[in-house]
C-alpha cells in the first residue's frame, strides 16, 4: 500500500457491507480515517471496530438531509474536514414493468439513489472547502448507460446521477473539488445475490466480454485511483467497471452462440 490517503477524512455511504465495505477497507489500508455511513447499524459498528482508530460508524439515511448534517459534523469532530466522499449507497426494487411499478417504489428508489447523492454533495462541499480540496465519487451503474427493462426506477436514478455528476464537476472545479462517477456491472454483493445472481452465473458469457462477476475489490481499485492525487486532472468523468457489459453483447447478431463457445470449438 502507498498511503495515498494518509491523514485524510473519507466518508463512504452504504459502507457497512458489499462494495461499500470493500471501499472502506481499501481506504483505511491507504492511511485514511474512514467514516462509515449506513443504516445497518450492527454491521457498520463491527466494521468500524475492525478498523480501530481509523474507523467510525455513523447512522446515515442518505435520503434524509438532517442525517447528512449530523454525519458531516460528526466526521469533522472526530477526524477533521472531509476530503473524500463516496456516494455508494443504493437500492434496487423488485423487477416490474413501468405500468406495474407502484408510485411509492419509484419515489423510494429515487430518494436513495439520486436525492441521497444530491444531499451528500451539498452537505460535504463546505467541509471540503475547509479542507482546501476534495474528491466526490458517485457510484452509478452499468444500468446508467443502457436501458434496463423491468428496472425503470433504478435505471432512471442511475442515468440521472450522470447529469448530477457533470453539473457538480463544472460548478466545483474552480474550488479544487473534483466530481466523477463509476459504472459497475455485475459485482459479487449482497444486493445482487439477493436477486439470484451468483459468481458462476451461466448466462454471463452471453452478456460480458469478461464472462464473470467482479469482486468488490476490483471496483475499489478504481475508486481509490479516481479519489487520489493520481487523478488530479480528472473530473466529470464516467468510468465503466463492468466487464464490457455496456460495450455490447459478445453474442453476434447473426447467431445465438456466445463467442466463448465458438472459441472452445
Amino acid at each position: 500500500m502507498t498511503e495515498r490517503f494518509a491523514g485524510q477524512t473519507v466518508l463512504v455511504t452504504g459502507g457497512a457491507q458489499g462494495m461499500g465495505a470493500a471501499h472502506v477497507r481499501c481506504f483505511a489500508a491507504e492511511g485514511a480515517n474512514v467514516v462509515i455511513g449506513d443504516v445497518v447499524d450492527d454491521l457498520g459498528a463491527e466494521l468500524a471496530a475492525e478498523l480501530g482508530g481509523a474507523g467510525k460508524y455513523v447512522h446515515l439515511d442518505v435520503s434524509e438531509p438532517n442525517d447528512w448534517s449530523k454525519a458531516v459534523a460528526d466526521a469533522e469532530r472526530t477526524f477533521g474536514p472531509i476530503s473524500v466522499l463516496v456516494n455508494n449507497a443504493g437500492i434496487g426494487p423488485d423487477p416490474a414493468r413501468i405500468a406495474d411499478t407502484p408510485t411509492e417504489v419509484w419515489r423510494k428508489v429515487l430518494s436513495v439513489n439520486l436525492d441521497g447523492c444530491f444531499f451528500g454533495i451539498r452537505a460535504v462541499v463546505p467541509s471540503m472547502r475547509r479542507a482546501g480540496s476534495g474528491s466526490i465519487l458517485n457510484v452509478s451503474s452499468a444500468a446508467g448507460l443502457i436501458g434496463t427493462p423491468m428496472q425503470a426506477p433504478y435505471t432512471t436514478s442511475k442515468f440521472a446521477l450522470r447529469g448530477l455528476t457533470k453539473t457538480a464537476a463544472v460548478e466545483l472545479g474552480i474550488e479544487n473539488i473534483r466530481v466523477n462517477a463509476i459504472f459497475p456491472g455485475y459485482v459479487v454483493t449482497p444486493l445482487l445475490e439477493s436477486k439470484g445472481f451468483t459468481s458462476e452465473d451461466a448466462g454471463l458469457d452471453a452478456k460480458l466480454a469478461i464472462p464473470r462477476m467482479a469482486q468488490p475489490e476490483e471496483v475499489s481499485r478504481a475508486v481509490l485511483f479516481l479519489c487520489s492525487s493520481e487523478a488530479t486532472y480528472v473530473t466529470g468523468a464516467e468510468f465503466s467497471i463492468d466487464g464490457g457489459y455496456a460495450a455490447g453483447s459478445p453474442v453476434p447478431i447473426y447467431t445465438n452462440v456466445p463467442l466463448s463457445a465458438a472459441y472452445n470449438g
